[in-house]
């Protein structure tokens, strides 16, 4: 919501301020398995912290940021916080919670972030309508140094005596920016498409390195090994691709309520909410699901939903009721809440109870993942569907992510363990 304001006051191209969004994200996605790890070793709650106090410290600096390039490393400067703080956050809600009581948990922190994606594009409309852009960023200082200070509620368990692999963190993270950049850069000028590939090739070295390391340390980040089984590697998978094809709501969705069914910008932000509200419902309900029907099943619903929701979309035109249209996006975000409570759970319990962190981190990561590839994929498959106009190329992305995510869905059931199996 702040984007149109920030490219005015500093006067930039339209291309230039997405590196605002782009920075933040590399950063924090490239860290997050590093920092879950962190947490597991030296204590979730001091990781939180100290996340807390630099994004503290980042969004004051975005906010008092004089110009564009100060801008940029504030807001890698935040990225680093929230990758310290939100890579521990699965782990401190299930600490606060017996160990039988770990759904519930995990259905609290999913609603919280559903909640938070529903309010706060509205927040953020009205502190810069009232206050400017600043206001985007000052308004979370207080609450993140009252959340520091409450957070001394929180456990506080013994840090562990394990090696911290530095040198395997270095190639993690340098792998993940590499892939995070080359999928940014893909869709852009040729000069861009060819540095793309380079980044490409580079994640895969470093991947390799990183798998050939991962064998001679005693405590690697995550193990490379867990991905060799299916029952592990596909849910995963299917994360990403439902979060790549799911981000097309929050992309393309708001052109077509606002251009194609002409509801105002208020009514328009109310069903967008929709598929918010859907997840709030998903996640408790996933929470009900997995004791009855196991994880991976509830999972797959969760994905079928998403599908659901969206290839019907690709098929809507300036008729279509908006009840047709609020009722397939609450499917889909009812999915999304389900897929989120189910797999992030499966993770968790695949991983030992001493990586707690790193679990959540990476469930955190493949969603990051899914997001920006999406931002990438669904523009071009936006643009090459658009020849004959917004509404062509609109039906065109959601058919093929819908449809897409559904034929994915099919091919993993050639492994029934990994998604059947308890």
């Amino acid at each position: 919501m702040a984007l149109p304001a920030i490219t005015a006051h500093f006067g930039l191209a339209l291309g230039d301020v997405q590196w605002l969004v782009i920075c933040y994200v590399l950063v924090y996605g490239s860290l997050m398995l590093v920092c879950g790890k962190l947490g597991d070793l030296f204590g979730h709650r001091l990781v939180f912290r100290c996340g807390l106090l630099l994004s503290a410290v980042g969004l004051t600096a975005c906010a008092a940021a004089p110009d564009w390039p100060l801008l940029l490393w504030a807001r890698a400067l935040q990225g680093v916080g929230t990758a310290l703080a939100l890579s521990c956050t699965p782990a401190l809600a299930m600490s606060v919670y017996p160990p039988d009581q770990r759904l519930k948990a995990l259905a609290g922190f999913a609603m919280t972030m559903s909640l938070a994606a529903a309010l706060g594009p509205f927040i953020g409309g009205v502190l810069v309508e009232l206050w400017g852009w600043p206001a985007v960023y000052w308004v979370r200082v207080p609450i993140a140094l009252a959340t520091l200070g409450l957070s001394g509620l929180l456990p506080a368990p013994q840090p562990q005596t394990r090696p911290f692999d530095a040198a395997g963190a270095l190639l993690l993270a340098a792998c993940m920016s590499s892939s995070l950049l080359a999928v940014v850069l893909s869709q852009r000028t040729t000069v861009s498409g060819w540095l793309a590939l380079a980044l490409l090739l580079a994640a895969v070295a470093l991947l390799w390195t990183y798998v050939g390391r991962s064998r001679r340390v005693a405590e690697p980040i995550i193990r490379p090994a867990l991905f060799a089984d299916a029952a592990f590697a596909v849910p995963n998978v299917m994360n990403v691709f439902a979060n790549l094809a799911g981000f097309s709501i929050l992309l393309l969705t708001p052109y077509y309520l606002v251009n194609v069914l002409k509801l105002s910008a208020v009514a328009s932000g109310v069903v967008l909410a929709l598929a918010f509200t859907g997840s709030l419902l998903g996640a408790p309900l996933a929470a009900r699901l997995v004791p009855l029907l196991g994880r991976r099943t509830t999972a797959f619903a969760g994905v079928a939903l998403v599908g659901a929701g969206l290839l019907p979309l690709g098929f809507t035109g300036e008729m279509t009721p908006v009840a047709l249209v609020a009722l397939l996006l609450i499917v889909e975000g009812l999915g999304q809440g389900l897929l989120t409570v189910a797999y992030t759970d499966l993770v968790t319990d695949t991983l030992p109870e001493r990586d707690r962190g790193v679990a959540g981190s990476l469930a955190l990561l493949t969603r990051t993942l899914g997001i920006v590839s999406g931002a990438s994929l669904l523009s071009a498959l936006y643009a090459q569907g658009a020849v004959d106009g917004f509404l062509a190329g609109y039906r065109f992305a959601l058919t093929v992510a819908g449809g897409g995510l559904l034929v994915a869905l099919l091919v993993s059931c050639a492994w029934p363990r990994a998604w059947f199996a308890r």
